[in-house]
């Protein structure tokens, strides 16, 4: 293995000079930078992390706390994370903390022991007990994927009730106006259960209380679980809208298991857009968030904050609506198109 020494002989330069152009610091030509670096192609000379970070106070790692490590939804978040990091030379340290519990804060005092250059905090919100920690750490740090707007932290989020508000407001122009709802159960007001509200009411539909159930979870069989829930609760219901792909297809086998067609009997819209809402049979109608370009944004802010010492803004990203197999018109809201 060669080594800095070897780099600086070949080039005919000093040691000092190499370090400056492997660190990006100046005080050399463009010729002596042209030598240096073709000494280190023809050796592969790979500079050592821990010399650099001597030299500069930087790891070149970032830190990602993710929930759920085999979630779907996180891997495409980490795919735009780790393209991002790649670009701008950075290694990506992955913390699964299942469940943001103890495991958050051990994680966090394990990165701020291995002096990342900065942290990426995926998940629903960050519990109040770690904002303190992670302010400590004196890092950039940016929210990912946060379901309560924050303005403690740069974050990178969508607008949960917007979307909401959206996936409702489709069902109501295919004719549905019982429209239930699986939800997810937080700890306070749930931003999309006030974006389905908001849609009924606008268009002049009288909320039901029984045509929404929250769910403990985002997998599959919360799906089949909270679907049967939903139509023991509102059997009447003609649409629903499930807050994740996973639960989707949940409820898609749950219907199937009680008779019920969709999207003949009732439609289905879900949440994310996954590639399993593509798999499914029926094909699943989604509110597709860009999960990997939420990863890449997330990484930019911190690559920024660390390059330039300045806060970034938050960002919110927009979606859209994917039209597949799993909603139907009814015939009353027939133009064009065929009924159910």
């Amino acid at each position: 293995m060669h080594t800095i020494k070897d780099v600086a002989k070949k080039a005919n330069v000093s040691i000092a000079t190499v370090s400056r152009i492997v660190n990006n610091q100046s005080g050399y030509s463009e010729e002596t930078k042209r030598k240096v670096l073709a000494a280190i192609k023809e050796l592969n000379y790979q500079p050592n992390a821990l010399a650099r970070g001597l030299i500069n106070k930087r790891t070149h790692t970032i830190g990602v706390l993710l929930p759920h490590f085999i979630n779907a939804f996180g891997m495409e978040l980490l795919h735009g994370i780790e393209e991002k990091a790649h670009e701008e030379g950075l290694s990506v340290i992955i913390c699964s903390t299942d469940s943001f519990g103890a495991k958050t804060m051990k994680y966090l005092q394990v990165l701020n022991e291995k002096r990342v250059d900065g942290v990426i905090i995926i998940g629903p919100k960050l519990e109040e007990e770690y904002y303190d920690y992670v302010k400590r750490m004196a890092v950039p740090v940016v929210l990912l994927g946060t379901e309560k707007f924050d303005n403690r932290l740069p974050s990178v989020q969508v607008d949960n009730r917007a979307i909401a508000y959206s996936a409702v407001k489709h069902l109501i122009d295919k004719g549905h106006e019982r429209i239930g709802m699986i939800a997810f159960h937080e700890n306070g007001p749930s931003l999309r259960a006030d974006g389905y509200r908001k849609a009924l009411e606008d268009n002049d539909i009288i909320f039901n209380q029984e045509r929404i159930v929250f769910s403990s979870g985002f997998a599959f069989e919360d799906g089949v679980h909270f679907f049967r829930k939903l139509m023991l609760q509102a059997p009447d219901i003609t649409a629903a809208y499930i807050i994740s792909d996973e639960m989707a297809v949940g409820a898609i086998t749950a219907a199937d298991r009680l008779g019920i067609k969709v999207p003949h009997d009732v439609s289905i819209i879900s949440h994310d857009n996954l590639r399993v809402a593509d798999m499914s049979i029926p094909k699943l109608t989604a509110v597709s968030l860009p999960l990997r370009r939420m990863g890449r944004t997330a990484a930019e802010k911190v690559f920024q904050m660390i390059q330039t010492g300045r806060p970034s803004e938050s960002s919110i990203m927009q979606h859209e609506i994917v039209e597949r197999d799993s909603v139907c018109m009814l015939a009353k809201a027939v133009r064009a198109k065929q009924p159910c």
